[in-house]
């Protein structure tokens, strides 16, 4: 029987690891505003939104928590959207260890999608573009913060700097009672954090890709042109769904100029690709945004990144199998490729495990509250999504709700390909094949 030495099960053991370490920390009397210890679920909670890159609280994160738990949660989310076995990779090669084929396909389960090669280029990588991402945003938002909002420079660089690890790990926790919506008429605040959350949403394969081949689109790989066209529709979709249908809601656009609401549709379409800020009220958005926000943030963002969902890439197989079927083709696929029946199965798999695992969490929050339906299925996919958009019912769920919520964001974090795998290590592949009998469908 194996152990946590398989790379399928460390993974998760890790990450669990991580959560319990965080929950110890966020459980002691420094880590709350008033020196009492806070309750080992509002602990649990938030150190899982943390490490999952979440987002979703509990508690009003800059009231209740002290410096000390704010800069828990700060590394918390920074060593989630890293990545465990990241960065234990990079301890392993720090240390001067060699990697066989399987630690070296390890470092690839997180994130999914990562090309085979040299671990120690990828980890470099990834260690660049984190540290110059948010080294640049933290500056961008000090800088704008000192100079519009009159803070000190002390307080502007740890705003600056938790909202930049934030939006680049895709998190959306924020040092502010209202996320975000205090700057929704500022395009200096709200443009770095956009620009953040895409980039690291669209996963580091592709920026891979970009640095090697430049923006020449004939030799990008496919899993790079699917992400990256892929992205560009969804934002298209999310932001004219958000702008028609909120144009003249009270309580969102309609009080702002032009300008703002083009802002603000533009930032509200890129925050359910699971990063979790708000500008404007989720609560207060009308049925067909919440609607166009269940899309958005089930698909997620790109693979082997800090997004959530069931993953841009996995989105487009599905819809190119469906297109392939009406069109009575027999392969599926896109720009002149097809795909492997191996790629279809997996994409369908974690679809058909996510939309169940929602629908069942769904399902048992509504049995054990009052609360809405719509507001409930909002939270759960936005749970699983790993986005941390609410519609403020979170701190209103009844404890049992609040731990299945923490279940949806480890299990989305894992990723349901990996759970699936864990669950699977003893199967054997068969040697023979049954004969073949079809059904009818539909």
């Amino acid at each position: 029987m194996l152990g946590l030495r398989n790379p399928i099960r460390l993974i998760p053991a890790l990450f669990l690891c991580a959560i319990a370490i965080g929950t110890a920390l966020l459980s002691l009397p420094i880590a709350t505003t008033n020196g009492v210890a806070a309750p080992i679920l509002t602990a649990l909670f938030t150190s899982t939104s943390a490490v999952a890159v979440t987002g979703l609280i509990v508690v009003d994160t800059p009231v209740y928590w002290s410096a000390f738990g704010q800069i828990t949660i700060l590394v918390l989310f920074q060593i989630g959207g890293f990545g465990i076995m990241t960065a234990a990779t990079l301890f392993g090669l720090m240390a001067g260890r060699g990697f066989g084929l399987r630690a070296r396909m390890a470092t690839q389960v997180e994130r999914s999608r990562l090309e085979s090669g040299d671990a120690a280029s990828v980890l470099k990588l990834v260690l660049t573009i984190t540290l110059m991402v948010e080294g640049l945003v933290a500056v961008a938002l000090a800088a704008r913060m000192v100079l519009a909002y009159d803070m000190t420079l002390g307080e502007a660089a740890w705003h600056g700097l938790f909202h930049s690890v934030s939006a680049f790990n895709n998190a959306g926790f924020s040092t502010h009672s209202d996320s975000v919506m205090g700057y929704q008429n500022d395009a200096l605040i709200l443009g770095p954090i956009m620009f953040a959350v895409i980039l690291t949403a669209l996963g580091f394969p592709v920026m891979q890709d970009v640095r090697a081949n430049g923006l020449r689109w004939r030799k990008w790989s496919l899993h790079t042109k699917v992400t990256i066209a892929g992205t560009a529709a969804l934002l298209v979709f999310g932001f004219i769904s958000i702008l028609v249908a909120e144009w003249n809601n009270p309580a969102t656009l309609a009080p702002m100029g032009v300008g703002s609401k083009i802002l603000n549709a533009a930032f509200h379409s890129v925050m359910p690709r699971t990063a979790g800020f708000n500008s404007l009220d989720v609560g207060s958005f009308h049925d067909e945004t919440l609607m166009a926000n269940y899309l958005l943030m089930f698909v997620g963002g790109g693979s082997a990144g800090t997004a959530g969902g069931i993953k841009v890439t996995t989105f487009f197989v599905i819809f190119a199998i469906i297109l392939s079927e009406v069109r009575g083709r027999r392969d599926a696929g896109v720009f002149n490729r097809r795909f492997g029946p191996a790629v279809e199965r997996q994409a369908l798999s974690v679809a058909v495990m996510a939309a169940a695992l929602i629908l069942a969490s769904t399902t048992y929050i509504a049995s054990v509250s009052e609360l809405a339906l719509e507001d409930i299925l909002f939270e759960t996919i936005s749970a699983f999504a790993t986005v941390g958009l609410s519609t403020g019912i979170t701190a209103d769920l009844p404890p049992s709700g609040q731990l299945v919520i923490i279940v949806l964001m480890f299990v989305g974090r894992v990723g349901t390909i990996t759970v699936a795998t864990a669950l699977a290590l003893e199967a054997r592949d068969r040697t023979y094949r049954y004969a073949e009998e079809n059904l009818i469908v539909g």
